[in-house]
């Protein structure tokens, strides 16, 4: 197949999954092309099947914003008519899976792609469901050929919200168990000394309640020695370095900025916290379940689909920073369950979220939509 792909390129879980999927689907022998503003994350070295573009912004008076998404649209149109791409796969139903439909509207009848929209949880519980963005949202799904959602967390959420006409399919994402493969950075070489790591990895955005980590992290120094690694960069950094400040902590909290190659960093952890609002999946915890590394996180979202609440991690209510306090407390005093922690952690990711299973159906889905192109049945290629 010739496939499109169009994804945010920041550090979050959507563009590092469209951009893995891409990886796959190329290693497979489909042609795989990203059409985004920058290098997908993780995209840092040639891989053969896989080719980059780049939308090109213009910036002129006019305009009070440049407008990303004509500019998105017009790329993709363009690519798609020189590469002959079958088949569009948009993460995020805005602005990508809207420049993607302008895209096909834009080409010769026997030039349009399908496509495949896939939601990765912002989009619908944020931006979707914003007054402004509400109707495009739902035209950009409803004039997709498929969608799907990263859990049925979400599924359910934006069938509630948008009432579609068609059903969505619940495709998880997924891991490459050959990256998780015991080679890591030892914790000597993250300057934390014999003292217990206490890891979390995000966008800092305010869903990820950062400040709430710091608080969790200065109850379990009153019991346990360690020290707080944070990794990632977004707009509530400096709320998480104004909390430590104010509690006397900041000589125990290590920023490492964003990292791309996670796997090497998460098993050095004796935990990891991920106190989010919700968290459609919780792509962070899955991949320190397969480090054998324990995680706390909020029961809200598609999480609950991830850990076993006290059998592969522990899952709290949003804002309970006791309750967390104490299951951490819990998993670094007592290497006995923070071990049995880890391994049905990894057990449970290794066995339901394969990257093999899970790619195949992406590759079912694509196969479908590719079918009733072919036939003429899919009325939204040809409108």
């Amino acid at each position: 197949m010739k496939i499109g792909i169009t994804c945010h390129p920041s550090a979050g879980g959507s563009g590092i999954m469209a951009t893995e999927l891409g990886f796959a689907l190329a290693e497979r022998g489909h042609t795989v092309h990203f059409v985004t503003s920058e290098p997908p994350y993780r995209h840092n070295s040639y891989r053969e099947n896989i080719f980059s573009h780049y939308v090109d912004s213009v910036s002129y008076p006019l305009f009070r914003t440049p407008p990303y998404s004509l500019a998105l649209a017009t790329k993709i149109c363009e690519v798609a008519e020189e590469h002959d791409i079958e088949l569009w796969h948009a993460h995020y139903a805005i602005p990508n899976a809207a420049a993607a439909i302008f895209a096909r509207e834009m080409l010769p009848v026997e030039k349009r792609f399908g496509i495949v929209t896939t939601l990765h949880g912002t989009d619908i519980t944020l931006v979707g469901s914003d007054p402004s963005f509400y109707r495009i949202t739902k035209f950009a799904m409803e004039r997709s050929c498929a969608v799907t959602a990263v859990s049925q967390w979400l599924n359910d959420e934006t069938m509630r919200e948008f009432q579609l006409k068609r059903p969505i399919k619940t495709i998880y994402n997924f891991l490459d168990h050959k990256k998780f493969n015991g080679n890591s950075l030892t914790p000597c070489q993250l300057g934390c000394g014999d003292s217990k790591i206490i890891m979390h990895i995000s966008n800092f955005r305010p869903v990820k309640r950062v400040t709430d980590v710091v608080r969790v992290f200065n109850r379990v120094l009153e019991h346990v020695d360690a020290t707080l690694v944070m990794v990632g960069e977004g707009p509530e950094r400096m709320a998480a370095v104004g909390v430590a400040k104010q509690l006397g902590i900041s000589d125990r909290i290590k920023y490492l900025g964003n990292y791309e190659n996670i796997e090497s960093i998460i098993p050095c952890a004796d935990l990891v916290i991920q106190p989010s609002e919700h968290e459609s999946f919780g792509l962070v915890p899955l991949e320190a379940m397969a480090c054998r590394v324990p995680v706390i996180a909020t029961a809200s979202g598609g999480i609950i689909e991830v850990i076993e609440h006290g059998v592969s991690g522990y899952l709290c209510e949003v804002g309970d920073i006791e309750h967390m306090t104490q299951c951490a407390v819990e998993i670094l005093s007592n290497p006995a369950r923070a071990a049995e922690l880890g391994e049905r952690g990894h057990q449970r990711a290794m066995s339901g979220f394969r990257r093999d299973d899970i790619v195949t159906e992406y590759e079912q889905v694509y196969s479908e939509v590719l079918d009733m192109r072919r036939t003429g049945k899919a009325a939204v290629l040809s409108a």
